[in-house]
């Protein structure tokens, strides 16, 4: 019997120790699930932060939404408003030029003396205010001079062009200034800007040296009924090169010449579209000269009359 208790008392050690260990190991898995769900809880926590931070951005990106769409919409008004008044503007400028077509274009060409310009724009200006319709401004500057640029532009009155030309330069003859080669591809150019491209039917050149006279516009503007009546004449010239006062008797004489003088002259676009074609690659008012004599078979020759003061040799 007492062999029977010790094995009773064996047993209940055996079971406490076994339960011992199950209660260690619950401990154990209690707190390493426990550990998992605190882990799992912050992760829900995070989650559903993100979720409310994505939510609040979702909803600023609508806000934004639904404010571009209002600007595009205020924009699309603005935009049919000004299309509007463009379409108005437009026939109001063509009804202009239909009632007032220009007498010719007037472009001064520069290249790099801003202080010869502003001298010879100041003096186009002086007169050409009471007829601007008549003889709209250019100004067309060969090269990037930033002064000649910038004065050019300084002129809200006048229509700027620029002719930028990169190409390298292979003179002729030995000795040749390349200058003369760029003159002639700038006359070209912006010959071919003002007939071809707005299509002038008549266009004055004047350099950036020169002050005209205060009846300037007036004469080219008769002289321009001359240039569409009588085909025989080439151009139409303010220059004369013995326009002195010990020379002059009668100011208002016109002269025919077989000589081309240059200098503040008037071509028509018929006239042009037969240069074009031929225009040198140097001395382009040589040329004329040669296409002047080249033509005297047919009467061509230029009308001149003193118009304009000379103020500059340099540049």
């Amino acid at each position: 019997m007492a062999r029977s208790f010790c094995d009773v008392r064996i047993l209940l050690i055996f079971v406490a120790v076994a339960f011992i260990l199950i209660q260690i190991h619950l401990y154990g898995a209690q707190s390493y699930y426990e550990e998992r769900l605190s882990n799992a809880m912050e992760s829900e926590r995070q989650c559903t932060s993100q979720t409310r931070s994505l939510i609040d951005q979702i909803s600023m990106h609508r806000a934004k939404i639904v404010a571009l769409e209002e600007s595009k919409g205020n924009l699309e008004e603005e935009c049919a408003h000004v299309k509007a008044r463009i379409r108005d503007l437009e026939r109001r400028g063509v009804q202009r030029l239909l009632n007032e077509v220009p007498v010719a274009a007037v472009v001064v060409m520069a290249c790099n003396r801003a202080d010869y310009l502003e001298r010879t724009i100041e003096s186009v200006l002086k007169y050409q205010s009471s007829v601007a319709s008549k003889f709209p401004l250019f100004i067309s500057q060969d090269g990037t001079h930033q002064s000649v640029k910038d004065k050019a532009l300084s002129y809200s009155q006048i229509i700027y062009m620029q002719h930028l030309d990169f190409e390298e330069v292979h003179p002729e003859r030995p000795g040749e200034l390349i200058a003369y080669y760029k003159i002639a591809r700038h006359y070209k150019w912006a010959l071919d800007e003002l007939f071809i491209k707005h299509n002038f039917s008549r266009v004055i050149i004047l350099e950036d040296d020169m002050e005209i006279a205060p009846d300037f516009f007036e004469y080219f503007e008769a002289a321009a009924n001359l240039l569409d009546n009588d085909k025989t004449i080439m151009a139409v010239s303010s220059w004369n090169d013995n326009g002195q006062v010990q020379f002059v008797h009668d100011p208002k004489a016109l002269y025919r010449s077989d000589f081309f003088p240059g200098l503040g002259w008037m071509l028509t676009k018929s006239v042009w579209e037969e240069l074009s074609p031929k225009w040198p690659n140097a001395y382009p008012l040589r040329y004329f000269v040669y296409f002047l004599v080249s033509f005297m078979l047919f009467s061509c020759q230029a009308f001149f009359l003193d118009n304009i003061l000379l103020i500059g040799m340099i540049g």
